[in-house]
């Protein structure tokens, strides 16, 4: 099928400025030092800050991205990724896309060598030569929109696969991350989270990952880390909160107590209902697709 054909009916770009378009100065309250708006990664003595470092670091190497010459990250969000790349990775350059212009403006007051930040959908992305590795923390979430049929959201997020499939060289790796449909039926999904806090978007399982990669890329690596992602919405929480005054002043009541019950039902989700995973995955480009 010709890639132009397929239609992913995933969040508009002003569905993501809804949500990361508050101002960078609202998450620089609860988020750690570096920006990092998805799970940590946590071992026992970790800080937010180490524990979201680990995660960084965990899929530069998941992605085989050590020394790579040119990367791209799908959803770079505040440029964590793309620093960290840098500085202690010695990439050379990388691309970050994102749909959030806030995002665009910090990243690039942040002058971080050899980086170009997009303001681009995935699906709009020209590749102007291959790349040695591919990272995306917290963006697929956003690739499909919850009345899709479970084929139309397949296809959808094969067509993803497809573009990292070409835009990769020979052998190289693609890192995911991304929160899952856990223990629960699509028509149990939040209410509130679809449409408070992340419209048009929807929740991949990992059966649909799968189908959605398969011949495209050998998944090498799979995890469901979904307490390490409640251990890290309960710092986010108490960081909110010791900032209340501060955001209700600034932002109103109304943001603050979203925030506050998003971050609440979050953690139920994940550490007591397990309704909802949070899945850190490994590909392979394979060299020729079977399927296409």
């Amino acid at each position: 099928m010709d890639n132009s054909e397929v239609e992913l009916k995933g969040a508009s770009q002003d569905a993501i400025q809804y949500h990361y378009d508050k101002g960078n100065n609202f998450y620089k309250l609860w988020l750690d030092e570096n920006m990092v708006y998805s799970s940590a990664l946590w071992e026992e003595e970790d800080t937010l800050e180490s524990a979201q470092i680990r995660k960084l670091d965990y899929h530069i190497q998941n992605a085989h991205a050590q020394n790579a010459k040119h990367m791209l990250d799908i959803g770079c969000g505040w440029g964590s990724l793309l620093e960290r790349l840098t500085s202690h990775y010695n990439a050379e350059s990388g691309v970050g896309l994102t749909l959030s212009q806030e995002q665009v403006n910090w990243v690039d007051n942040l002058q971080i060598p050899g980086i170009d930040t997009r303001l681009e959908n995935w699906q709009d992305h020209q590749a102007e030569k291959k790349y040695d590795a591919i990272i995306s923390i917290g963006a697929f979430e956003h690739f499909a929109k919850q009345d899709l049929s479970e084929a139309d959201r397949i296809e959808g997020y094969r067509d993803f696969f497809r573009k990292c499939h070409e835009w990769l060289n020979d052998g190289c790796y693609l890192s995911l991350q991304t929160i899952g449909c856990g223990n629960m039926t699509r028509d149990q999904f939040s209410e509130f989270f679809a449409t408070e806090i992340f419209p048009e978007s929807d929740l991949p399982r990992l059966s649909e990952i799968c189908a959605a990669s398969e011949h495209l890329f050998e998944i090498t690596s799979v995890r469901n880390d979904r307490l390490h992602y409640a251990k890290t919405l309960k710092q986010w929480l108490k960081r909110l909160r010791s900032h209340k005054a501060m955001v209700i002043d600034t932002y109103g009541l109304e943001l603050y107590k979203r925030y506050e019950k998003y971050f609440q039902l979050a953690i139920l989700s994940f550490e007591h209902f397990g309704t909802m995973d949070l899945y850190r995955i490994g590909f392979r480009r394979n060299k020729e697709p079977k399927v296409l």
